[in-house]
């Protein structure tokens, strides 16, 4: 008995992926294509080349191109939310843990760019999963709940900590951004992250200014 083309190809769609999880491997190839060649570059049929699997088998886990990349973005959320709860979770002052919590933003944005700017645009698509918005929405629930805290310890000004959360993600995101971008100079990276959060710490202070209610 023959087996046609199509039953080999159905057949090899159906079976595990011959080095592990599938649906991993798709992600991680994914993530290296990105950080090389850049999302324009994915595509679901040649992830399958690359990994040696059929044309069809990654349709078991992702519909389309599009549910690739929210996948993606997805996973990097996940990843930075975790990194940022292991900097809240430290022991120590509020303070240092805010100082701690930036770090990990800017190690993370600076050594996956490609992925954050993958994040960002699709958590804003018009058609963003619920999922995807939560995950977004959450790293700046985990600063806020920090900031609040240091709020009632008297280390941090008063006021919305969602806007003063807001407000320190756009100096650790705008270092990183200029990082990136190669745009620091000749000052090193190190560096600049100590004074832009110390800058950030010193302006959410709570010590009394002149022209501060």
């Amino acid at each position: 008995m023959t087996t046609s083309k199509e039953e080999i190809a159905l057949a090899d769609a159906d079976a595990p992926y011959h080095h592990g999880n599938l649906r991993e491997a798709l992600l991680a190839r994914a993530e290296d294509v990105l950080v090389t060649s850049g999302a324009d570059s994915l595509s679901l049929r040649a992830l399958a080349r690359d990994l040696g699997v059929s044309h069809a088998a990654p349709g078991r886990h992702f519909r389309d191109r599009q549910a690739l990349l929210d996948a993606l973005a997805v996973g990097g959320f996940t990843r930075l939310n975790a990194r940022l709860r292991a900097a809240v979770g430290d022991y120590g002052p509020v303070a240092t843990r805010l100082t701690g919590m930036g770090r990990a933003y800017i190690d993370f944005a600076v050594a996956h760019a490609p992925l954050l700017s993958l994040m960002f645009t699709a958590k804003h698509a018009d058609r963003s999963s619920a999922e995807l918005r939560e995950l977004g929405h959450q790293s700046l629930e985990i600063a806020a709940e920090l900031i609040a805290l240091a709020q009632r310890e008297g280390v941090v000004r008063e006021g919305d900590p969602a806007r003063l959360a807001q407000v320190a993600f756009s100096v650790v995101h705008g270092l990183a951004s200029l990082a990136v971008g190669s745009l620091l100079e000749d000052t090193p990276l190190e560096e600049a992250t100590e004074l832009a959060l110390d800058v950030l710490l010193t302006g959410l202070g709570a010590a009394d200014r002149g022209d501060t209610p």
